[in-house]
């Protein structure tokens, strides 16, 4: 087999847009006709000039290439330009591409992906949800509404699912971390107080932010919210300094959880060192499944798990899935239950009673409805998720919009 061509769709979910703005979606197609499907998660460029590197990527390392040469293109990938090191924009471009190749030959072989990579470890994926409003709800003041979350929680649970995320910690803005305001950690506990008392011990509590705090201000809000026993605190510092998560993981008694917004098993092996025990890679975005099964290695031999992040489309969900079935040491994955998710991979992955079965189907076990997707086109000039400008408000109180995109 060799990889002939590629084709990239920018696809966007209907309003408000929970995964984002747009999904990146990466048709390859080899030259005696199998198609495999892959999605680069969204990076720090927009969809346009995203098309282009994927496109650049795939000219110089992929074109002609048998796509069982994994390790081959990653490291021509890895080390484009002289550089040799994690890039945030050309490993979400290799990623994208290297899911389809695990697609591609696993049609060509009759099996799953699951099956090349090990093996079956789990025949059932424990699932977690972010907190969405329901159909009642004010989506505007949702995310500052405690009473509104619980009852989300109290759905979520009843539905099957062991454990739910919330993030409503205050701006996350493009100055850095900063000191939270006094009104957003008490809103964060009284958050935690409620959903707590609507669960009880049948849900795990899962506290997100992103990167909003620098570090003395991380410790002062998990110090507020550890009385709630939250099973992880997630990215409470910025991304780009990864030694922080250490002071984290001392002073605080509950996990830090943490990858989203990281690169490749250099940056991953840092954040184990550090002491972060539960990492979050998004597989569109990391390195791809085969350089996220090694992240998964790394991370097993110091006593850590991952729980595969997910605010994308559901090409990247399935190759989360595949992966998580062939680890030792998942936590959980997690998911978005909307319909035109479920639409655009025709129903082949289902949330069932809080878990997923990996599918058995060849490759990643999806169908992908590409009508569909190129029926929605992403036709705006914002990035997938954007940071706000003004500051976090000490006076007025903030509302952090959580996990709508608009």
């Amino acid at each position: 087999m060799k990889l002939d061509a590629v084709d990239v769709i920018v696809t966007a979910p209907p309003a408000p847009g929970w995964g984002g703005r747009y999904w990146i979606l990466i048709k390859l197609t080899t030259a005696c006709g199998i198609t495999g499907w892959g999605e680069a998660y969204a990076a720090s460029v927009g969809p346009d000039a995203m098309r282009a590197v994927i496109q650049d990527v795939f000219d110089r390392y992929f074109a002609g290439e048998n796509p069982e040469n994994v390790e081959r293109m990653f490291r021509r990938t890895y080390s484009s330009g002289f550089t040799q090191r994690p890039d945030l924009t050309v490993m979400g471009a290799f990623s994208g591409l290297e899911i389809a190749c695990w697609d591609i030959l696993g049609k060509a072989h009759g099996r799953p992906v699951w099956a090349m990579l090990g093996g079956l470890m789990n025949e059932r994926l424990r699932a977690y949800s972010y907190l969405y409003p329901m159909a009642h709800h004010d989506i505007a003041s949702f995310w500052t509404d405690p009473d509104a979350a619980a009852e989300s929680a109290q759905d979520l649970v009843a539905r099957g699912y062991t454990a739910v995320k919330f993030d409503p910690a205050g701006p996350y803005t493009m100055r850095g971390g900063h000191m939270p305001a006094l009104s957003d950690i008490a809103l964060s506990a009284e958050f935690c107080a409620k959903i707590r008392a609507a669960v009880g011990t049948r849900a795990d509590l899962l506290f997100g932010t992103h990167g909003q705090f620098n570090t003395a201000g991380a410790i002062r809000l998990g110090q507020a919210i550890a009385p709630y026993d939250p099973l992880w605190y997630e990215e409470p510092t910025p991304p780009d300094n990864m030694a922080e998560f250490g002071r984290l993981a001392a002073a605080l008694p509950m996990p830090i959880a943490t990858g989203e917004r990281h690169t490749t098993k250099a940056e991953f092996a840092t954040l184990l060192r550090a002491g972060v025990s539960i990492l979050q890679p998004a597989l569109g975005r990391s390195g791809g499944i085969w350089e996220t099964k090694k992240i998964a290695a790394l991370a097993e031999v110091h006593n850590a798990q991952l729980a595969p992040h997910l605010y994308a489309g559901p090409v990247e969900w399935a190759a989360n899935i595949h992966l998580a079935a062939s680890i030792p040491n998942l936590l959980m994955i997690e998911t978005i239950e909307t319909d035109f998710h479920a639409a655009l991979i025709k129903s082949r992955i289902t949330v069932d009673n809080g878990f997923v079965t990996p599918p058995t189907a060849p490759g990643l076990g999806i169908e992908v409805d590409e009508a569909l997707a190129r029926a929605n086109p992403f036709t705006g000039d914002t990035l997938h998720l954007q940071m706000q400008d003004a500051p976090c408000d000490y006076q007025n109180g903030n509302n952090f919009q959580g996990g709508a995109a608009d």
